[in-house]
């Protein structure tokens, strides 16, 4: 399922951080693994297309200096790496080379060289995620690391499902997770309560009728959880219905409440339009999640619709 896992690396502590996660899942799917060191020549420097082939030849031999630590550490573990240098921006160097070596999960730092910052991503990462259309896991920076390479565990897993069958696309994954890692998984499924735009107080009657459209969805969601309980007999599973006026803040509260170690989630639900590459859930987490997240992408690059940037973009390469 993770035949090829793709290590993008800058020099800095920070972008580590991915280590311990690309081992324990390496390990776990018997992964190839990938570091990748992106060298990039500013454009004032390279504007007129000239290379100076010195320079060049430092950058490239600090890299491999660099990438041959990190994979000897890796040796000492028992896990084989290869490396790879490139040239170009980060983030369509990284883009490309995942899609050419066909790679089944980019794991990146939420920051890296730049520093810490008050956004929750950095730029690489954003645009990697944007343009990738494939697994993507997000590595918190500013959490406290984890010490060593070995022995990091997912001990909670936690998926949020709204009952569309491209939600359940994470579902494999999360089974072998939960299967090679003992882990529980924490099934959720929040019901939006109806929004009444008014403020006046609402009537015994309009009450009686929410009470009764709150009970069915609750109804629904237990019949459909039991399907999906037939499917994890075997595994330590719970099951987390509620209802909220806002489904988003009770996802990241139940996961602050249950302690949980990895999320994981598909880019879209039943209500994602294939317009944009990620679903207004799964954008809320790559935007404010604080534990490491992977999201599955249900669409093709050829099912999301180019944004007008890109159209523009298409239009004036070369000018």
């Amino acid at each position: 399922m993770l035949e090829h896992i793709l290590l993008p690396l800058d020099g800095s502590l920070l972008a580590e951080r991915v280590l311990p996660h690309a081992v324990t899942l390496s390990k776990a799917f018997d992964s190839q693994l990938t570091l990748l060191r992106v060298i990039y020549q500013p454009e004032e420097a390279n504007q007129h297309g000239i290379i100076n082939p010195m320079d060049w030849q430092m950058r490239k031999s600090e890299a491999e200096a660099y990438l041959t630590s990190v994979q000897n550490r890796l040796d000492e573990i028992g896990k084989k790496s290869d490396i790879q240098i490139l040239e170009g921006r980060p983030a369509e160097q990284i883009i490309e080379f995942a899609k050419d070596k066909d790679v089944d999960l980019i794991i990146l730092s939420s920051h890296g060289k730049s520093g810490p910052s008050a956004w929750n991503i950095n730029s690489t990462v954003q645009k990697v995620l944007l343009r990738a259309f494939m697994p993507v896991m997000i590595i918190r920076a500013y959490q406290e690391a984890y010490d060593g390479l070995e022995g990091l565990t997912y001990d909670r897993l936690f998926l949020p499902l709204d009952g569309s069958t491209r939600a359940e696309c994470i579902l494999p994954l999360a089974k072998s997770i939960c299967e090679q890692q003992k882990s529980k998984i924490f099934f959720t499924h929040i019901i939006e309560e109806p929004k009444l735009p008014r403020q006046t107080p609402i009537s015994d009657e309009v009450k009686s009728l929410l009470d009764q459209l709150r009970e069915v969805n609750f109804k629904e969601a237990e019949k459909y959880f039991e399907n999906i309980e037939d499917q994890f007999k075997e595994n330590n599973v719970e099951f987390i219905i509620e209802s909220s006026k806002q489904p988003t803040i009770a996802l990241h509260n139940i996961i602050d409440r249950e302690k949980i170690g990895l999320v994981l989630l598909s880019a879209h639900g039943y209500s994602g339009e294939s317009r944009w590459p990620y679903g207004k859930i799964a954008l809320n987490f790559i935007s404010y999640g604080t534990t490491p997240l992977i999201i599955i992408q249900d669409l093709s690059e050829d099912e999301v619709g180019k944004t007008m940037a890109e159209k523009y973009a298409e239009q004036t390469k070369g000018h």
